[in-house]
């Protein structure tokens, strides 16, 4: 699995939120669940509605924050791109949330493998967060957080197999 390495493209929430904002509901008349299949349809929608913009703008305030901190964009447009793209991701968020909650009431039994699509689809999200706070980070900061991942045991050169980046052993003595 490869990643985008460019850092004016931010990268965009695709199929590993799928699974989570199709199981995401937000209880909106605080009822305790949902009861009618109207009911579930809303609080499922707009599950998927916030669990895709939610994503989407961390992946984006991580991945503009590099160039922030570089100069290349200020502040008040770091903001515009967040709310734009989160904007964006939260309409294909209102359409998998709407598909999957018709889904899910017709073939209730689907829940279970749409749950372990959605740890997959977590940990790629995970994953996908994860460089995109390492592509903020300028070099000092790059290496004092794999010195102290080092210390804690933690190996990040897994992280970075197909990059070429990150420190090997060599770099921490």
């Amino acid at each position: 699995m490869t990643r985008e390495r460019d850092p004016f493209r931010i990268p965009r929430a695709g199929w590993e939120a799928a699974p989570l904002a199709g199981l995401a509901s937000i209880d909106l008349n605080q009822n305790g669940g949902a009861f009618t299949g109207r009911e579930f349809f809303s609080e499922s929608t707009v599950g998927g509605v916030v669990c895709f913009a939610a994503y989407q703008a961390l992946l984006t305030a991580l991945r503009t924050e590099a160039l922030r901190k570089r100069g290349e964009l200020d502040r008040a447009t770091q903001v515009r791109l967040v709310l734009s793209t989160s904007l964006e991701s939260a309409k294909t968020g209102v359409a998998v949330g709407a598909v999957l909650s018709v889904v899910l009431l017709v073939f209730p039994w689907l829940t279970l493998p749409l749950s372990v699509l959605g740890v997959v689809g977590s940990a790629k999200a995970s994953l996908d967060l994860f460089h995109a706070f390492w592509d903020g980070l300028d070099d000092e900061q790059k290496l004092a957080v794999t010195v102290a991942a080092h210390e804690a045991g933690v190996n990040l050169s897994a992280f970075f197999r197909n990059d070429g980046e990150g420190l090997g052993r060599s770099a921490l003595g």
